[in-house]
């Protein structure tokens, strides 16, 4: 049985034996194997060729293969490792990994300033964050005037650039989120300790708050 199962295993694209991601993530050996059978469903769930396609992982998130969303395409994008344009097996268990109740902070961290460097500079610049404060304003259904905005982006790169050079660097970043861990909290699937093959709906539209907002703008 175990030579039939890793023989059909292995015509998932990116495929990896599941110690050897378990070794580098996470994730239990038992934990892979179901992830195994999640990726199958989502990766054929509108073309069947074993890839998950941009499409595919938009309709997973919002049942909906056209909705456009900002966190959507940032985690799409950070997942397809081999920047090709979709995610294989192998790059799907090593990123869901980052969202294990048992990854690492820092890994978390790390993942959540990538989301944010929309343009990949190894900084976060004021446009940036607004276009994600945006971007989750409209998602929670959340209605401020513009004037609000301006004040939470304001309040909060001011906050975090703490050299005052006009971007947030990784250090920055860390020390922000040290101080206001509610921006990583849906860094964290608890879900994936119980892997079923439902994809977890909030892995990219974390929820916001009344009180993240009251944080943003009047700080401690």
């Amino acid at each position: 049985m175990g030579c039939a199962s890793s023989k059909r295993n292995k015509q998932l694209h990116g495929y990896e034996d599941p110690s050897v991601l378990a070794a580098e993530t996470p994730f239990t050996v038992s934990e892979v194997e179901s992830l195994e059978e999640l990726y199958k469903k989502l990766s054929n769930s509108i073309i069947a060729d074993g890839l998950i396609h941009k499409e595919e992982f938009h309709l997973a998130l919002f049942k909906n293969r056209n909705q456009r969303n900002l966190f959507a395409d940032r985690v799409f994008d950070l997942f397809d490792l081999k920047r090709n344009g979709v995610i294989e097996f192998g790059e799907f268990v090593r990123s869901l990994g980052i969202f294990h109740p048992n990854a690492t902070v820092a890994d978390k961290i790390a993942f959540a300033f990538k989301l944010y460097d929309l343009r990949q500079t190894g900084f976060i610049e004021r446009e940036e964050l607004k276009e994600m404060v945006l971007a989750l304003l409209h998602e929670s259904e959340l209605v401020l005037t513009e004037d609000i905005v301006e004040m939470i982006v304001d309040k909060t790169f001011s906050e975090a650039d703490t050299k005052g050079d006009g971007k947030i660097d990784l250090e920055e970043w860390k020390a922000f989120v040290s101080k206001y861990p509610s921006l990583i909290k849906n860094m964290t699937l608890p879900y994936l300790k119980d892997i079923s093959i439902a994809f977890p709906s909030f892995v990219v539209l974390p929820e916001i708050e009344d009180s993240d907002v009251s944080v943003s703008v009047n700080g401690d």
